[in-house]
């Protein structure tokens, strides 16, 4: 049972996510008949198997969430823009709701009332009208049964049942998976009774002993008589929830046309003696006292009958087609025959983590064999070579595919910010709305884990911070309606999430001025743009004037900074004064395996992520050019790049005294500016495994982990773009300046 109710969590996570889905669908504008039934079905399933464990409070709630959405199905209710803020308020709550059954704690009734309240307004008096309804009692079939003799109901019924409409007969067998998925027939009888007067019995023949019971099996069937003008395809839609689900038959019972006409209370017709005469005329070959007109001699009926035939024909035709009509029936039922979803398998995170640990010891096993054959001095061609370029391939495509495993979309944490900025907005009283972009872009479990404190931090400063109020929007020109944008990409290996706003920018003459009043700055220190805007990341900061709910504690964006940093990110922000602010974060697609360059300097082995490194060039004396009394830059293609002297700058070395002859490494930056990297030899292109520092060491300026290399030598990971960053650019020893000076 506890593994049931853990499956019924997980399904649960994704039935909210395609609630999410369906509500932003509709408020983008797209109402139609299947996005709310998609709303409709992942309430009603939540319901459905909160149901089956117990969940009271879990099931209200989303009874009376399904009641109001089923207004909308029917059309009774219009969802405006004011509902659907109110649906996603209940999903929200819903969600909650779901958390706190999973983790058996205490709901606060106080979130939940106002939103009931507000359901409950909109229903008015028919909420309490639903539940009635909703309470079937089992009774008889009314005259449209199977089998019913029309001359029992008298001649009045009989006149009202030529005039009615079509009458069903319905046999509904459910199975046991049915309702293991939630589903329940209550729902699929109120569809049903939306097509017309409808009545169901049902059957317990088959139900053993209660000693013989089994709870997991299903033993009841439903009769159910349905009288609608709506053909047989509107009835199998009622019961395309549960397709494949169950045992369905569909059969019509309005008597035909033929069945009439044999009816047994007709009267006899008198003997006509003259009656072949009037063949010519009347063409009655049909009457009781007909029988003896075959025996009489008319050679030429087929043809002087072919006149008057078509109203015989009409009668006698329908049993000719109801046969067709059946054959025809199984139409509706090639639904089942559709493709069915891919099938998927839940698997413990702890086992997919075990299994990115192994391929990590394979990664370096193969390093490791690869260097003993090459000591070993094997001729390029040889078996062994070849076998281990094979097995170097397999390696990479099985730690691929383990880390497809691995990587999920940001879809689920973006649906998790749409509510941050609901919340906040409604807090402080601004009008926002999220926009999102690439949420089926692929990141690392772990990491998407991880980024939901650093988002919410993001979110909450662009509603609070970034966007102006409505009046001060629409005083600008702007809507009065503030625009958050979330964005997913990958590019250049790894993946970047930007949160943007429509705001005013960030006012950099306020942001110093706080900065200089906190003793964060010295007054009158030479900052740039960008200087100014990486204030706001320093401990204690804040542009907020008052302390409120959401900021002005100084706590926030040193945390998104230091919480990035952990994941092997950076963080880096563009702004524009009357148009809004961007906040650009760059991860690593995993956490577990990258591809490396092997550099050796002073002696020491490291390796730079093969990502950042746009190319490799040898140094020329023509190609160094002096930069202040301590420092270089490299001439490239008409373009000054400066130059770092690696070895110096992690502190195993001096600067050297001629770089010329040596290797650089032209590293990539976030903000596309470059940097030439000097290293004294380039080793070899590998695939190395990740493991991390922070636990032991915490943060080290310029290093993002370690490796085993396939020696058994530990190897340390750079950053580059944070060496580059925290990098002093000294490529000059100032003992050398003054010993040439003097």
């Amino acid at each position: 049972m506890a593994e049931i109710r853990a499956s019924f969590f997980i399904e649960c996570e994704e039935l909210l996510e395609a609630l999410q889905d369906g509500l932003q669908t509709m408020y983008d504008g797209a109402q139609d008949d299947e996005t709310v039934n998609i709303v409709f079905r992942a309430v009603h399933s939540i319901k459905g198997g909160a149901g089956a464990f117990g969940l009271d409070t879990l099931v209200g709630f989303a009874h009376q969430f399904e009641t109001v959405l089923d207004e909308v199905r029917s059309g009774t209710l219009a969802a405006d823009t004011d509902v659907l803020k109110l649906f996603f308020q209940c999903g929200d709550v819903l969600a909650d709701l779901v958390r706190e059954s999973r983790d058996a704690l205490p709901h606060d009734t106080s979130v939940s009332a106002p939103v009931l309240a507000d359901l409950a307004a909109l229903l008015g008096d028919k909420g309490t009208e639903e539940e009635e309804e909703l309470e079937f009692q089992p009774m008889g079939l009314s005259l449209a049964l199977p089998g019913l003799d029309i001359a029992e109901t008298g001649a009045d019924d009989s006149q009202d049942l030529l005039a009615c409409e079509p009458s069903w007969t319905i046999h509904f067998t459910p199975h046991a998976v049915l309702f293991s998925s939630g589903n329940e027939p209550l729902f699929l009888f109120k569809g049903l009774r939306d097509l017309g007067p409808m009545e169901a019995v049902c059957q317990v023949n088959d139900l053993p002993a209660l000693a013989d019971l089994d709870t997991g099996a299903s033993h009841l069937t439903w009769v159910i008589s349905l009288t609608t003008s709506e053909g047989e395809g509107a009835i199998r839609e009622a019961f395309e929830f549960v397709d494949g689900l169950c045992d369905l038959e569909i059969e019509q019972d309005t008597p035909t046309l033929p069945e009439l006409a044999t009816l047994p209370d007709l009267p006899a017709l008198p003997d006509l003696p003259d009656l072949p005469s009037l063949n010519d005329d009347t063409g009655s070959g049909e009457s009781p006292d007909a029988a003896p007109v075959p025996d009489m001699e008319m050679p030429a009926a087929p043809d002087t009958a072919a006149a008057p035939d078509p109203a015989p024909q009409t009668v006698a035709a329908p049993p000719a087609k109801a046969a067709p009509a059946k054959s025809e029936t199984p139409a509706p039922a090639q639904k089942t025959a559709a493709p069915s979803p891919r099938a998927t398998v839940r698997v413990d995170l702890d086992r997919i983590d075990r299994l990115v640990n192994l391929v990590g010891e394979i990664v370096i096993n193969q390093a490791m064999l690869t260097q003993s054959v090459e000591e070993a001095g094997l001729a390029p061609n040889s078996a062994v070579r070849t076998g281990l370029e094979e097995f170097l391939q397999l390696t990479r495509d099985i730690q691929e595919s383990v880390m497809m495993i691995r990587a999920q979309p940001v879809k689920s944490l973006f649906q998790r910010m749409s509510r941050i900025v609901r919340e906040s907005s409604a807090g402080i009283g601004k009008d926002v709305r999220l926009r999102t972009e690439g949420e089926n872009t692929e990141v690392d479990k772990t990491v998407i884990e991880r980024l939901a404190d650093p988002l919410t931090h993001m979110i909450r400063n662009a509603v609070d911070h970034g966007l102006e109020s409505t009046e001060e929007r629409t005083a600008a020109g702007k809507s009065a309606e503030g625009n958050v944008y979330l964005t997913a990409m990958h590019r250049s290996g790894r993946v970047v999430i930007e949160v943007a706003d429509d705001g005013d920018g960030i006012n950099r003459e306020k942001v110093r001025k706080i900065a200089e009043e906190k003793g964060l700055i010295a007054p009158d220190l030479p900052l740039s743009d960008g200087d100014i805007d990486n204030l706001l990341f320093l401990p204690g900061f804040s542009t907020a004037d008052e302390v409120s709910n959401l900021s002005g504690r100084g706590v926030g964006m040193d945390v998104v900074r230091s919480s990035i940093q952990a994941l092997g990110g950076r963080i880096s922000i563009t702004s524009e004064r009357g148009k809004g602010t961007t906040f650009s974060i760059s991860l690593p697609l995993t956490l577990a395996v990258l591809d490396g360059m092997v550099v050796r300097v002073a002696g020491e082995t490291l390796v730079v992520p093969l990502n950042s490194i746009l190319e490799t060039l040898a140094l020329t004396r023509e190609e160094i050019r002096e930069f202040g009394p301590e420092t270089h830059v490299v001439k490239i293609r008409d373009s000054f790049v400066p130059l770092l002297d690696l070895g110096a700058e992690l502190g195993y070395r001096r600067p050297l005294d001629d770089y010329s002859g040596g290797v650089v490494l032209l590293i990539a930056q976030e903000d596309s500016s470059r940097a030439a990297v000097v290293v004294d030899a380039i080793e070899d292109q590998r695939q190395v495994v990740i493991k991390g520092l922070q636990d032991s060491y915490g943060r080290v300026p310029g290093i993002a982990a370690a490796t085993i290399l396939g020696d058994g030598q530990i190897a340390l990971i750079l950053d580059p773009v944070d060496l580059i960053t925290q990098a002093s650019g000294r490529t000059r020893n100032p003992h050398t300046i003054v010993s040439k000076a003097g």
